[in-house]
């Protein structure tokens, strides 16, 4: 079943609940929004996830007949944008673009005074795959088989990077070198845009990308693997293979090896309130011109709805501890070359 089938079903379903909650409910669906509602976005206001977080807003806000406004709030890996929608009022007219850094990352970290539980859920909202690249001349490989019997053959030899230290890019590249009992040394870098002349100059061997890095820098790279299990990921990437091409399972699968957003409310939120926000997410979520837009920034529409945020969160938490376990790995085998 498409991506595009997918979603319709889940709005299907979630029309269902709408009108339920509306009948059974103190609160008549005309009687909201009466005012802008604002949403809180947990990074700096620049880049395709920004534009990604404005078109739906905007798209939502005409479902609802009232604006949605996107507030950047960065620092402390997101989580001021989730303490910040927090200290709202639990009445509908604050959203929380709940990626997973701040979602997961930092509760598993034990300094958010959160978990992903104590939110209601709307619907997922997008997600973006990451790719493994070399330099677009790179010689020493072909291929991720190659790479890896490479990388394998020169333990410590060639440097990666995938952004700064502990982030998802970071966690993934480390998490497909355990799985290959590989070991490359990992060189944190702010911008990715630096990492990325690091590499082109020689001093990096590779890196773990996002779509928009990738686009920014076609011409000078070449895409070992997309890693990730959802073919419609490869296609950001001209169609390059996808690590389950390669009959590879390295412990991510699903959301687990992606940059996501699931948009969320105050768990308080009353239930009528909730049901009308996410009537008009799916529906937003759904036009044609939404997701071409979004499409067009490297995103996929996964399609997951309220109902699923349970399983699928809680699985792609699993997964996360398990790549913060091969950071641990990879450290520690570093140090041991370093000996």
């Amino acid at each position: 079943m498409g991506i595009r089938n997918i979603f319709a079903t889940g709005i299907c379903a979630a029309t269902t609940v709408v009108l339920a909650s509306l009948a059974s409910g103190p609160l008549q669906a005309d009687e909201f929004p009466e005012r802008r509602i604002q949403h809180y976005y947990p990074w700096n206001a620049s880049g395709t996830t920004f534009a990604a977080s404005q078109i739906i807003a905007e798209a939502m806000g005409e479902e609802l007949g009232e604006k949605m406004v996107v507030l950047s709030k960065p620092g402390a890996s997101g989580q001021n944008a989730f303490k910040a929608a927090m200290n709202e009022p639990a009445d509908g007219y604050t959203t929380i673009d709940g990626y997973q850094a701040p979602l997961i990352m930092g509760p598993l970290n034990g300094d958010a005074g959160y978990t992903f539980r104590d939110f209601t859920p709307l619907h997922f909202s997008h997600s973006f795959s990451m790719a493994l690249v070399s330099r677009a001349d790179e010689t020493r490989w072909s291929d991720l088989t190659s790479f890896i019997e490479y990388v394998k053959a020169h333990p410590g030899e060639t440097r990666y990077s995938g952004g700064p230290e502990v982030a998802m890019p970071h966690m993934v590249g480390a998490k497909l070198m355990q799985h290959s009992d590989s070991v490359s040394r990992h060189v944190p870098y702010a911008e990715a845009n630096d990492a990325v002349k690091d590499l082109r100059s020689g001093i990096l061997d590779w890196m773990v990308v996002t779509p928009g890095i990738y686009k920014a820098n076609e011409s000078k790279l070449r895409v070992e693997v997309v890693l990730s299990d959802n073919p419609a990921s490869s296609e950001w990437y001209n169609g390059a293979k996808t690590i389950k091409d390669y009959g590879i399972d390295f412990g991510l699968t699903g959301i687990g090896s992606l940059g996501w957003t699931w948009w969320l409310v105050a768990k308080d939120t009353p239930d009528n309130v909730v049901a009308v926000l996410r009537d008009a997410q799916a529906k937003a979520l759904n036009r044609p011109d939404v997701r071409k837009k979004v499409s067009e920034l490297g995103f996929v529409l996964n399609g997951y709805t309220a109902d699923q945020y349970e399983d699928v969160v809680s699985s792609a938490e699993e997964q996360v501890k398990t790549a913060v376990a091969a950071l641990s790995w990879e450290k520690s085998k570093i140090q041991e070359l370093n000996k």
